[in-house]
């Protein structure tokens, strides 16, 4: 089995059946066994004709030294925290020295990584460095016991999902180094499988760098990183922010904590010539981890189009590539279209990494849709793809995939613990603005789409801040496949799972919708989507420009219908001015829907029309009439709406519903903080249709995101 890639490994990420609502206790109670490996040093006389082999004299008490490492039954969730401690016999000296990898450990307190699926934690003897015991710690949520394999809901979970710690990406080879003025091509064009390029920490390296292919494998990858040790970097599995290059604070942006303002990444700046740089993934460049880099741009006033691109989208191009702790990003007035581009690549992963200020300018620039990663376009198959743990900043979506020509697509695409951004300085009006260096704003419109993707799972992730004005409507998430003036005829997106999210401050939840956009051939599918546990707040459709709403349907595909779309368990507030559901131009039914024990803020006018007259499904407004016009087949059952619809009253609704007039007899622990848990003596606690509670798991969530923001 590759290193880097696990098919459904259960050794590699634990796969769990899906099971919603198990208490904590009862998931440690099962938790996954600690594997401890006991080290005794032992020694046998040598003689002196050995000469530099010879062990040394070591005392005989020192000998018989022996460590015990407890817990031996043990699981932390990515970001959590466990208490280990370390037995000695044989030495009067019961002091031990703590190792980790996975994450960091000060006095037996280990602190999970975020992007590992393993950890190993090792206590030495301080009276014998070669008496030690090791644990093998399986990192995975605390709250929900989560499947990751087979289905959730109608939707199909990656099959593939890659393994990036650097454990698994060895290079056991040379060391070259690369200083201040320094030649950085000749020493990647020279580079062995298995070597490591050291960059000088705080140098700068200008040009245009082509990243080449070579014969590597999964025992010999190529790391590129700054020189600085791992001491100064943040742990593995731990995210980066510009304080490691001695950036304090961004204006607008979460303020970060900083070790020290020491600059300890090595820079990689584009000066160009071309409209994308400073990396170039040659054909064939394969195996190589870059680590606490800096990648940027200079050329002001220029338009960039990515930062790091493949040398050809429609060719077998780039594939074994980890990006790890690195900061990408454009310059804050300028043009700087992409982060990442994954077309073109496969077995690819970004995480631990800080992107920022990607965006194309209004009316005056030469772009509209800028991403931090983005791909899903190309000749050549697309993923497995890993995104964890990262900021996530640019003005059109923080990750897209699709949205140009190709005639893949892009599979088994893993999103989690990433941390999607909009600085509200860029909305025009805001205190502060800042636009392009034209004076006109950037293009904002999605945290994350989709329009050319298959079998993804997002889950864990913080989404923030969206506004319309820019073809959009301010929705945090968009699922439309499309296949762009026909050239993308096999583009689809199928197989989405969304659960564990935290969106807020925009102007809808979803987009979702296989539509007739006019621009030539359909899309082949749109379908099979599950989203639950999602918590949606803070929703204004005046101040973020939108709608209102927590989901926008479309069906104006005569190819292919929308169809198979879950949304159980989420608890949502639109605005109260929005609705529940819009379904715009749906002129098909839509089999295949559930919605059910769901907590959601009910608007005057819940499910509404948005368009298309008499030839769509929705055109009467009347909930009941307009589930079973646009719905065959429907579920809609165990919801809490809570809301005054003197015009839609329960005889208005399919049976099973539950009507509240005001919030404050829902039972929220604290509705006024923003804590959406159901409180023990709420009514609703446990009266879901499955039994458990109504609404989103908010505990579950809760556990899920600590440490994403």
């Amino acid at each position: 089995m590759s290193l880097f890639a696990c098919r459904k490994a259960k050794e590699k990420l634990p796969l769990f059946a899906f099971i919603r609502g198990v208490h904590q206790e009862t998931i440690l109670a099962v938790a996954i066994l600690l594997s401890a490996t006991i080290i005794t040093s032992s020694c046998s006389s040598v003689s002196a004709s050995n000469g530099a082999n010879a062990i040394p004299n070591t005392p005989q008490a020192a000998i018989n030294v022996n460590v015990q490492i407890s817990p031996s039954v043990a699981q932390v969730s990515p970001g959590g925290k466990i208490q280990f401690s370390a037995a000695v016999t044989g030495s009067s000296n019961p002091a031990v020295v703590w190792s980790a990898s996975g994450g960091t450990i000060s006095n037996g307190l280990f602190t999970a990584s975020k992007s590992v699926a393993s950890a190993t934690i090792t206590a030495t003897s301080a009276a014998n460095p070669d008496a030690s015991a090791s644990a093998n710690v399986t990192l995975s949520n605390l709250g929900p016991t989560l499947n990751y394999s087979g289905y959730d809901g109608p939707a199909e979970l990656p099959l593939v999902y890659l393994q990036t710690s650097i454990a698994d990406t060895p290079a056991p080879g040379s060391t070259i180094t690369v200083k201040a003025g320094g030649n950085l091509q000749n020493a990647l064009n020279n580079a062995n499988c298995g070597d490591t390029i050291l960059l000088q920490a705080g140098a700068v390296f200008s040009g245009k760098f082509e990243i080449p292919a070579k014969p590597c494998d999964d025992q010999h990858w190529i790391i590129v990183r700054t020189s600085a040790p791992d001491s100064a970097l943040p742990p593995e599995g731990t995210r980066i922010n510009p304080c490691y290059a001695g950036v304090a604070s961004l204006p607008a942006r979460p303020s970060f904590t900083c070790p020290s303002l020491t600059n300890v990444m090595a820079k990689i700046l584009f000066t160009g010539p071309g409209i994308s740089g400073p990396l170039l993934l040659m054909q064939g460049a394969n195996h190589y981890r870059f680590i606490g880099l800096e990648i940027t741009r200079a050329l002001p006033k220029e338009h960039l189009w990515q930062l790091i691109v493949t040398e050809d989208e429609n060719v077998s191009s780039a594939d074994h590539l980890i990006f790890d702790r690195v900061w990408v990003h454009g310059t804050p007035t300028d043009e700087t279209k992409g982060g990442i581009h994954l077309s073109g690549i496969t077995s690819a992963a970004v995480i631990d990494s800080y992107f920022t200020d990607l965006h194309c300018i209004s009316r005056s620039g030469s772009c509209i849709d800028s991403q931090a990663v983005n791909g899903g376009e190309g000749s050549t198959p697309g993923g497995p793809y890993k995104i964890d743990n990262n900021f996530l900043e640019a003005s059109g979506q923080s990750i897209m995939f699709g949205g140009g020509g190709g005639s893949t697509t892009p599979a088994d695409i893993e999103i989690r613990f990433n941390h999607f951004f909009k600085p509200s300085i860029w909305q025009p009006g805001a205190p502060g603005f800042v636009g392009g260096y034209t004076g006109d704003p950037f293009v904002v419109k999605n945290n994350l789409e989709f329009k050319n993707a298959q079998r993804v799972l997002v889950e864990g992730n913080i989404l923030q801040n969206v506004w319309g004005g820019f073809t959009q409507h301010g929705f945090s998430i968009v699922l439309t496949p499309v296949t762009q003036n026909g050239v993308c005829l096999t583009c689809e997106v199928t197989d989405i799972t969304i659960r564990y999210n935290q969106i807020s401050n925009v102007a809808g939840g979803f987009d979702i919708g296989n539509v007739n956009d006019g621009q030539g051939p359909f899309a082949i599918a749109g379908e099979r989507y599950s989203i639950h546990d999602v918590l949606l707040e803070n929703v204004n459709k005046t101040q973020y420009k939108g709608y209102g709403l927590f989901a926008l349907l479309l069906s104006s595909s005569p190819k292919e219908v929308l169809n198979n779309l879950s949304m159980q368990h989420n608890t949502a507030f639109p605005d109260p001015d929005g609705h529940i559901i819009s379904i715009l131009d749906a002129v098909r039914p839509m089999p295949g829907f559930v919605f059910a024990n769901n907590l959601i803020l009910s608007p005057p006018y819940p499910v509404l029309s948005a368009g298309g007259g008499s030839t769509n499904c929705a055109a009467s407004d009347v909930p009941i009439t307009a589930l079973e016009t646009c719905f065959p087949g429907y579920v809609f059952a165990g919801n809490l709406l809570v809301g005054d619809m003197p015009r839609y009253p329960a005889k208005t609704w399919p049976a099973g519903q539950t009507f509240l007039s005001s919030v404050d007899s829902v039972g929220f622990v604290n509705y006024a903080a923003g804590d959406y848990a159901l409180s023990p003596s709420s009514p609703f606690k446990g009266k879901a249709t499955d039994g458990l509670d109504v609404g989103a798991d908010i505990d579950g969530l809760n556990n899920i995101l600590s440490g994403v923001e």
